[in-house]
Formats: structure tokens, C-alpha cells, sequence
């Protein structure tokens, strides 16, 4: 691949797309693996690779491939919609999978996708794609659904004119189909996201809102879509959502009664 240095002629532009030659199927690239996945010729590539592994932001393994390192984890850590969320939505998320035993997130938005901030899981929960630091299309899971119904309405339309990705035969990918989804979601308060990602199964969802009352997460539970009734785990999904907008000062969310604690299954 050619260098595309003269496109992108800083020293911080080349930083960020080596860094972004690593994904979540690419974990670990070799130095001439990076140079081809970052379109940087592989003297670039060496000279900085160095200088990100002497600051920590790679790791070399025995092998001589490279993986993120752990200074970039630390940095992670700092950022607010992320760690200081999930600080306060663990209890809820906790009560939650107890009550369940099936997969509960946590996401946010940022721009067209939903970024997972946290996730319980359990040897009884079904199988998912999503993982925490992870992201998907907004239109294609009940996170995302949530986030989306609540979004601007600029945001909105930029998703709705955009080709919408298909994974599964369920996915919703008609723009008139999804707006009636989207305003179903507000209208009622949860998101079904039924098979959409994996045929295996489907999410429930509900807003977290901030202490402005406007939605800033989404939560959700994902279980088997074979032998699950999604309306009956709506009650606990919102409960959890509830509370944990109450814990961050929703306005909304104080004004209600409090919901009495999650039987567990």
C-alpha cells in the first residue's frame, strides 16, 4: 500500500493511524503488518512504533508482533462518560445480572455508533458480540435504539439518510421502518432489539438520563431469543435504568416512587 504521508503530513495523523491498524480481530500485527494496515511506508513505521513502545502505548511481545499497551488502559480510565458512569451504574448493573444471570451492558453514544462502557456476564448467559470499549450501529441494537431515539434530530436523519448495515435477516435496514421503531422507543420508554446483530438473540433497553434529565446511556440486557418473552424482562430493565438516573440526579427519576429491589430468578 502506498504511503500516504503527503495526505496526512503530521507526526500526530501518523501516530493515530498506527494505532488504528489495531482492532478487535487484529489484536496483535507484526511491524510490516502495521505498515500495510496504517498505509505508512515501514521506515515511518518502524521509527514510530519505537517511540510508542518506549512510552508505553504498545507492547512488544516474545514473537516481536505488537498489542496495545497498557498506558493506553490508564488513559481510558480517565475519561468521564466512560469510568465515572460506570462507577455509579455498577450496583444497578449488578442487581440486574443477579436477577437475570444473562448478559447487562452499558453504552454510550458516540456519533453513528454505540461505544459498550461496561458489561456482566456469567457462564449462563448467551454468547454476544459485544464487549466492553467495543461499538456497533445504533440502529441495530436495542443500546443503540435507545440512543438514537434520544439523539438530536440532525444526528437522527444523518443515520436515517445513511445505508443502514444488515447482520441478520431481522436487522431493521428501511429508514421508514426505523423511524417508526425510533419513535415507538420514545413513546414507550424501551427498546426491543429482537435478533437483529445474531439470530440467536435479542436486547432489551432502556434510557439512563443525567441530572439535566437528558439520556446519556443506555442499558440494556441481552438473553436468548428462543425461549424468552422480552416484555417480561421490560419491568427490570427499566428499574434498573430508573434507578441508576435517579443515582445521577435526574430530576425525572427522583420525582417517581422508588422501584422495590430486583427479585432474583
Amino acid at each position: 500500500m502506498a504511503d500516504r504521508d503527503a495526505a496526512a503530513p503530521t507526526v500526530a495523523s501518523r501516530l493515530f493511524r498506527i494505532l488504528e491498524a489495531f482492532s478487535p480481530e487484529r489484536p496483535s500485527l507484526t511491524l510490516s503488518a502495521i505498515s500495510r494496515h496504517s498505509g505508512l511506508a515501514l521506515t515511518t513505521t518502524h521509527r514510530l512504533v519505537g517511540e510508542l513502545a518506549g512510552w508505553g502505548a504498545l507492547e512488544r511481545a516474545a514473537d516481536g508482533s505488537y498489542r496495545i499497551g497498557l498506558r493506553i488502559y490508564e488513559l481510558a480510565g480517565l475519561t468521564p462518560r466512560g469510568t465515572l458512569l460506570r462507577e455509579v451504574a455498577m450496583p444497578f448493573l449488578g442487581d440486574l445480572y443477579e436477577a437475570t444471570r444473562q448478559n447487562v451492558q452499558l453504552g454510550v453514544r458516540d456519533g453513528d455508533e454505540v461505544v459498550y462502557v461496561e458489561r456482566i456476564s456469567g457462564r449462563e448467559a448467551v454468547p454476544v458480540v459485544s464487549r466492553p470499549g467495543g461499538r456497533l450501529p445504533l440502529h441495530a441494537t436495542g443500546v443503540g435504539l435507545v440512543l438514537l431515539a434520544h439523539a438530536d434530530p440532525g444526528r437522527q436523519e444523518a443515520v436515517l439518510s445513511a445505508p443502514l448495515k444488515r447482520f441478520t435477516e431481522r436487522t431493521i435496514a428501511d429508514a421508514r421502518q426505523l423511524r417508526r421503531t425510533l419513535a415507538d422507543v420514545r413513546r414507550q420508554g424501551f427498546a426491543i432489539s429482537d435478533r437483529q446483530i445474531e439470530l440467536s438473540t435479542l436486547s432489551v433497553a432502556a434510557p439512563v438520563h443525567d441530572d439535566t434529565d437528558e439520556v446519556i446511556a443506555a442499558l440494556s440486557i441481552v438473553v436468548p431469543a428462543d425461549r424468552t418473552d422480552p416484555m417480561a424482562l421490560v419491568p427490570a430493565v427499566r428499574a434498573a435504568a430508573r434507578g441508576l438516573s435517579r443515582a445521577l440526579g435526574s430530576p425525572k427519576a427522583r420525582a417517581l416512587p422508588p422501584t422495590a429491589h430486583l427479585e432474583r430468578s
